[in-house]
């Protein structure tokens, strides 16, 4: 009788320590996803304030730099220092995200654009202005954009459970387009109409304010180190990082198909505003109506990208970024109607938030953690670095053969990603990534 006794309540002990278990589980994960979602909303609003100052800020200094010298080169050469840090830093910034609190990097990427920001606020008011001050604060802001995205990039594996990463990754890249490519660029017209100072005072508050965001987020965002593990050197890992991606087939095609896409939109922002304003006859107010046509086209993506995704597949859902980035370069080299040219933005603002999402995705589920910075830094490099070789490659060519054929010659670049892109982003490729999502 004693020894059932026992036995009975050696049961019951181990009944409420399994329940006990089971609510300490229940805990964690219930904390895990109230920390996820914390951090979801405030990288969004830090994506949102970032994304609206970039597109101030982007507008902003070209039309300062147009206020000081007539010769379009050099006009040109202020975005030119902004995109020209991808091609040189990126992938040594790739190394140090993957060393570095990632947080802290962003804070830091932020106090640096407020800093370059505020001379250039001090500079104006005073008069001081010149063309080699601005050119330097564009190179500094250029050197912080590649620490800020690579940076941000590489944390949502941190702060976002796998479940809400695609949703999250929609958002943001939704915010992303429409603050940056539409609201902007236009609120910067209007401010720098109003003064160049309240435009770039603007700027800095901006940043100041999304500095502000960062301490909301929790959690942990430095990668841990194995104990024991000797030092390695800098350009030893950015091989680590150049090789893991070459070696990767579908992160290597989605890479480099990227980079042929990107000269495309790259080629459209080149001639689109001379096109546009002196061969179509608008107006300012118009080219920025035809450039709203992109953000309203990724503000809809953002929307449906996954009601694409389970109606056609991811496979299909990205297909679409291809069609939409050759059909903004085909339309204008064909005709000069203004609404088609419109509706071609509009897809390639949608057909880019489809991509964007869905690559995203792709890269958090086949990329470890430790390798994350040095993998965002070498797939941006192709992306962010064929800026200013597409828009180089355009203005040369409209130049020598016309603006037509400049734009059926990236036409053309679009369509020969295609049968790479179907051979590497196939059934079973996506299959392998689906499981990965859901074993994280």
């Amino acid at each position: 009788m004693q020894d059932q006794d026992a036995g009975g309540v050696a049961v019951d002990d181990a009944r409420h320590e399994g329940q006990d278990q089971d609510r300490d589980q229940d805990g964690a994960r219930r904390s895990a996803d109230d920390a996820s979602r914390r951090n979801a909303q405030v990288l969004v609003a830090f994506t949102a304030v970032t994304n609206l100052t970039d597109g101030v800020t982007k507008v902003a200094l070209p039309l300062i730099a147009s206020s000081l010298t007539q010769s379009p080169a050099l006009v040109s050469l202020v975005l030119f220092t902004m995109t020209l840090p991808w091609l040189l830093i990126s992938l040594h910034v790739g190394v140090l995200v993957d060393r570095a609190d990632r947080r802290r990097l962003l804070w830091a990427a932020n106090v640096l654009r407020v800093a370059a920001v505020g001379v250039l606020v001090a500079a104006t008011a005073s008069g001081a202005i010149g063309l080699p001050l601005l050119f330097a604060c564009a190179a500094v802001l250029g050197v912080a954009e590649v620490v800020a995205l690579t940076s941000a990039s590489a944390l949502v594996p941190d702060a976002i459970a796998p479940a809400g990463r695609e949703r999250v990754n929609a958002v943001m890249t939704g915010v992303e387009t429409v603050s940056n490519e539409f609201v902007g660029p236009f609120a910067g017209g209007l401010l720098v109409a109003a003064g160049a100072s309240l435009a770039l005072g603007v700027s800095a508050g901006g940043y100041l304010a999304a500095t502000a965001l960062l301490p909301l987020l929790v959690g942990r965002f430095k990668v841990v180190r194995a104990a024991g593990r000797p030092p390695v050197s800098v350009n030893r890992q950015i091989g680590e990082g150049l090789r893991f991606l070459w070696r990767q087939r579908l992160l290597r095609t989605l890479s480099l198909s990227v980079a042929v896409l990107v000269t495309c939109w790259a080629a459209w922002f080149a001639l689109m505003p001379l096109v546009a304003t002196r061969v179509w006859g608008l107006s300012p107010t118009g080219y920025g109506a035809l450039v709203g046509a992109l953000g309203v086209g990724g503000l809809v993506g953002t929307l449906v990208v996954g009601h694409v995704n389970r109606l056609l597949g991811r496979r299909w859902a990205m297909f679409a970024n291809i069609f939409a980035a050759a059909s903004m370069v085909a339309v204008p080299a064909v005709t000069a109607n203004v609404w088609a040219s419109g509706a071609a933005a509009f897809l390639g603002g949608l057909g880019s938030t489809l991509w964007v999402v869905n690559a995203r995705t792709i890269g958090q589920s086949l990329v470890e953690p430790g390798m994350m910075g040095r993998f965002s830094a070498a797939s941006r490099l192709f992306g962010w670095g064929s800026l200013p070789l597409g828009s180089a490659a355009a203005g040369a060519l409209a130049q020598a053969v016309g603006y037509r054929v400049a734009f059926g010659v990236f036409t053309a670049a679009a369509v020969v990603v295609v049968v790479p892109f179907l051979r590497a982003l196939t059934p079973e490729a996506l299959d392998e990534v689906e499981a990965r999502l859901r074993a994280q």
